[in-house]
């Protein structure tokens, strides 16, 4: 009878050790009586719960990302972004945990199919964002989105924390730490239309560098012809030259004219 009252003793032990849930960084536990009443008292990182009385909802508090994908927020010309994706990054404090979780609607959590974890605010984050992104994008046009990258990452992150801050039971309940847009692809027709206006800038360029040369060619050969004594003068110079040469022996070949009229004594 001992024995088995030592074994019962070592199941129930064993039992209990195994209801247990330990809060792990970063985590807080939401805990929710037998009675279903959630207490307002979160277990903190490093403590451990026992479960066989009450249920311990693990929620993460800390660096939850949000990716918002696939959005095609409006520019400022009323085109249509083809694609924009962008990740957020938001935290709980962890004394409003058990809070949030009791008053505000389900909807507005995720869970991560990943860890299992709870992620208080998620999906409301998520359309605070989305949102945001549309307000943002909509001060720019479309070719100067991804110039002003930083500047509409700072406009989202600011719309959100405002809205955050105007509703009382946000208010230092969730803070929006980053947002990082990741990618945003205006419209393939303005982004044609403005390939088509370069190549007719860039053949533009081309055909007046090609007028200026015709130009200039056609001052040269009016200047020419304007100072035709000049030329002729400077012919029978070359070709005196050319005969000096030919009886110094200095020069055993020389090129004619096709036209050449004179007389080139070539000697021995």
């Amino acid at each position: 009878m001992k024995s088995f009252a030592k074994t019962m003793l070592a199941v129930g032990v064993l039992a209990s050790l195994n209801a247990c849930s330990r809060i792990e960084t970063g985590q807080v536990g939401i805990i929710r009586g037998f009675d279903k009443q959630i207490q307002m008292s979160e277990a903190l990182p490093g403590q451990t719960q026992n479960t066989i009385f009450q249920d311990v909802i693990e929620a993460q508090t800390k660096d939850i990302t949000v990716d918002v994908q696939n959005i095609r927020p409006q520019a400022a010309e009323n085109t249509t972004l083809d694609d924009m994706d962008l990740t957020v990054i938001y935290s709980v404090a962890p004394g409003m945990a058990a809070e949030l979780y009791a008053n505000k609607s389900s909807s507005f959590h995720a869970i991560d199919t990943k860890t299992g974890d709870y992620l208080l605010m998620y999906n409301y984050v998520y359309n605070l964002a989305r949102n945001a992104s549309y307000k943002a994008v909509r001060e720019y046009k479309s070719l100067e989105l991804n110039d002003n990258r930083v500047a509409i990452e700072g406009k989202i992150l600011n719309i959100i924390n405002a809205e955050l801050n105007e509703d009382k039971d946000l208010s230092g309940a969730v803070t929006v730490s980053n947002v990082n847009v990741r990618q945003m692809l205006p419209a393939k027709s303005i982004v044609d239309s403005a390939n088509e206006f370069i190549r007719s800038q860039n053949e533009l360029k081309k055909k007046e560098v090609e007028v200026e040369t015709a130009k200039k060619e056609a001052e040269r050969v009016r200047a020419l012809s304007q100072n035709k004594d000049a030329i002729e003068y400077m012919n029978a110079v070359s070709m005196q030259m050319i005969a000096q040469g030919v009886r110094d022996g200095k020069v055993h070949s020389i090129v004619v004219p096709a036209d050449f009229k004179g007389i080139v004594n070539v000697g021995k």
